[in-house]
């Protein structure tokens, strides 16, 4: 018997869209989603984000690899190379993400290690670049 994937246990790919967009909605409303709503306005903005989140998503959670389709790879760390990420950042997305999972009714024993998984890749994407319109302090500056 083949174990169901976890997107096909959250409901496949119309329940995944549902929680991306939820996740957005929150991110765009509530006060722990203002550093990151910044930081996608100083990207691709969050349109562009919503349907790549669910892209690698849809991958990451055993559906189809639609992220690896458009782009050749899947590597996180990769695709936040270029943003400032502060460990406060990390738990606002957290933040934005429990919700979503919570206003969508799923729970779990497969959500808590799904919740664990996503806390291990936010802080691994914690990074020590610049913010973002911030001048980096010249080396010779006295």
């Amino acid at each position: 018997m083949t174990k169901a994937t976890v997107i096909d246990q959250i409901g496949g790919e119309t329940a995944l869209r549902k929680l991306v967009n939820d996740f957005y909605d929150l991110m765009e409303t509530i006060p722990e989603g203002q550093s990151l709503r910044i930081l996608h306005a100083r990207g691709h903005g969050i349109p562009l984000a919503r349907l790549e989140l669910f892209d690698f998503l849809s991958g990451f959670m055993g559906g189809r690899r639609h992220y690896m389709e458009k782009h050749g790879h899947m590597d996180i760390k990769l695709i936040h190379a270029h943003v400032p990420i502060a460990t406060q950042d990390a738990e606002d997305w957290l933040t934005c993400m429990d919700r979503a999972l919570a206003m969508n009714q799923l729970n779990g024993p497969e959500i808590d290690k799904l919740r664990a998984v996503f806390r291990r890749l936010c802080l691994m994407l914690v990074n020590d670049l610049e913010p973002w319109g911030v001048p980096s302090a010249s080396p010779d500056a006295s």
